[in-house]
C-alpha cells in the first residue's frame, strides 16, 4: 500500500502515523527490511531478561540502526494510550514523534493535530477494538487537508459499521482489495475461542477454517479518496 501511495501521490518520503502503536512493531516492519520472525527470535533470547529497560533500549536502537531502511527519509509517528510503550518506540528511533493520547475521549493536542495535517498514511494493526468512530472522527478532521490513506485490520466480528460509514461520509472508499483474512493471534482458552466464534458468526463470517483452527482472524481494509481507490465509488 505504501508503494502504491508513493506512486500515486509522487511522494519520496511519506509521513506515516501508527495508531495504537504500542512499542512500534508495525512501524518497524514497514520501515525496516526485517521480518516478524526476526523479532520473535530476538526476544526469545533469555539473556535479554537480565537487561535493564535502558540497556534494552540501547541494544534495540543499535540493532534497528543496522537494519536497511525500506523507505529512507520516511517519518513515523506513534500514538497510543500506553505512554511507556510509545515512549520506548521513540527512544529506540522508530518514531520521530510519539504521543500518549486517548483520542477516543479527547481531541488531539496541538502538536499531534499539526502532525496529522501532514500525514500521508495511517496504519492501525492489532488494536482489538479497531478504530472507534469517536477517535476516527478526530483523526479525519485533523488530517482532512492531506486526506491520508488509512489501512486498518480489525479482528473479524469487531468491524464497526459506524466507522466505515464515517469514512464514507468523509469521502473515502473502503476496500479489502480481495485480500484474505489472516491469523491475528492464538486463542488463550477454549472459552475465548467460543466467544470469538459467536461474535464472528453474528457479524456474518463463516468461521470454518478460520476461527475454528484456534486463532483470531483479522481482515485488512483500505480507505482512500475515490480518485485513488482501486474501484471508485465502491
Amino acid at each position: 500500500m505504501l508503494e502504491e501511495l508513493l506512486r500515486k501521490r509522487r511522494l519520496e518520503a511519506p509521513n506515516v502515523l501508527d495508531f495504537a502503536s504500542s512499542y512500534g512493531i508495525v512501524s518497524a516492519l514497514v520501515r525496516h527490511d526485517v521480518s516478524a520472525e526476526a523479532f520473535l527470535r530476538r526476544y526469545e533470547d533469555r539473556k535479554l531478561d537480565r537487561l535493564t529497560p535502558r540497556q534494552m533500549a540501547s541494544r534495540d536502537a543499535a540493532w534497528l540502526s543496522d537494519l536497511p531502511e525500506s523507505y529512507p527519509g520516511a517519518r513515523f509517528t506513534g500514538v497510543d494510550v500506553a505512554g511507556n510503550a510509545v515512549a520506548y518506540g521513540r527512544a529506540i528511533g522508530l518514531f520521530a514523534d510519539a504521543f500518549d493520547e486517548d483520542l477516543e475521549h479527547a481531541a488531539p493536542s496541538a502538536p499531534l493535530a499539526e502532525t496529522l495535517s501532514s500525514t500521508d498514511l495511517i496504519l492501525e494493526c492489532g488494536s482489538v477494538a479497531q478504530l472507534k468512530p469517536a477517535a476516527l472522527e478526530r483523526l479525519l478532521r485533523a488530517s482532512a487537508v492531506n486526506k491520508p490513506w488509512i489501512v486498518t485490520s480489525p479482528v473479524r466480528g469487531n468491524e464497526r459499521k459506524a466507522a466505515f460509514d464515517l469514512l464514507r461520509d468523509h469521502g473515502y472508499v473502503v476496500e479489502t482489495l480481495g485480500l484474505p483474512p489472516f491469523p491475528h493471534r492464538r486463542f488463550d482458552s477454549p472459552s475465548e475461542q467460543a466467544r470469538a466464534i459467536d461474535i464472528a458468526r453474528a457479524a456474518g463470517h463463516d468461521t470454518t477454517g478460520f476461527e475454528t483452527t484456534g486463532y483470531f482472524y483479522a481482515q485488512i481494509y483500505v480507505a482512500r479518496p475515490p480518485e485513488e481507490a482501486a474501484v471508485a465509488g465502491r
